[in-house]
């Protein structure tokens, strides 16, 4: 573990100006823009396995044009909130995130989807063999010429029985970031070391080339650490990228090197690693 605080919170300001919340959009006729106008967010119901467990989708249809994103969302993006609290016998949630798209625009990187984003997610009942309640609040950034957040509240009954539309969900599956292993990943290494404002991360990532431009993604698994990407090379084998974590609360934080999660993404592929070691 490594310790690290930040005393100032001005980059959260550039955060936030970076971004344009614009509610409600306006057509280039002058004439608003409804939400349904943008997108469509409803829920695929999926079907239970043998293990009990259910497999459900979200489904957001997108208008031409327009892109929502990915759980980390980039330098501007929005990054989506999911909250499934008020559901009815519901034990626990696994969310499995297609290999998404970078975007470079106005020398800002982003990070999502454009069309359709179906996002599988994996649901464990309290009680088997039971029916699962799910209510939902989804709270999602969307952007074409402006960006906005879109809020909208799904709910849906799902049968211990269900067999509906599995075509969409299991190619969702399919599009996911290979693990580790199937990469080849020879080993992850990370360098923590304290800055002024928290810790620099330095990740040397053995593993072969993933496509042309790579990109990598740092997440930890604490939410109120501000993760900025300051540069990511290839020199043979070892990718390497340099981040700086900063926490919003500007209290001391723990960082465990098994909590970091690195994705690598490269023409339309990505790479998901959980965990590096010290050496």
């Amino acid at each position: 573990m490594y310790c690290g605080m930040k005393i100032k919170h001005a980059f959260l300001a550039a955060c936030l100006g970076a971004v344009s919340l614009v509610s409600p959009a306006i057509s280039q006729s002058g004439a608003p823009i409804s939400a349904e106008d943008i997108a469509q967010i409803d829920i695929l119901p999926g079907w239970r396995d043998a293990s009990g467990k259910h497999m459900a989708a979200l489904r957001v249809r997108l208008a031409d044009g327009w892109k929502t994103y990915w759980r980390s969302p980039g330098d501007a993006g929005i990054p989506p909130r999911l909250d499934w609290r008020g559901s009815g016998n519901l034990q626990g949630v696994t969310f499995h995130w297609p290999v998404p798209e970078v975007f470079d625009t106005a020398g800002m990187q982003t990070i999502g989807y454009t069309h359709d984003l179906i996002l599988p997610i994996s649901l464990t009942p309290q009680q088997a063999g039971k029916p699962i309640t799910l209510k939902g609040k989804v709270n999602l950034g969307v952007c074409k010429d402006v960006c906005m957040p879109m809020d909208a509240r799904v709910s849906v009954t799902l049968p211990a029985q269900a067999g509906g539309e599995t075509r969409q969900i299991k190619r969702a599956l399919r599009d996911r970031p290979d693990t580790a292993s199937e990469a080849g990943l020879r080993k992850a290494i990370c360098q923590i070391e304290p800055t002024k404002d928290g810790l620099r991360l330095t990740a040397q990532i053995d593993m072969p080339r993933v496509g042309r431009g790579e990109v990598v993604v740092v997440e930890t698994s604490d939410p109120s650490l501000w993760v900025n990407t300051l540069s990511t090379a290839r020199s043979g084998k070892v990718l390497t990228t340099v981040a700086e974590l900063v926490p919003t609360s500007g209290k001391p934080f723990l960082l465990n090197r098994s909590d970091v999660r690195l994705t690598v993404l490269a023409a339309g592929r990505g790479v998901d690693i959980r965990g590096c070691t010290g050496g």
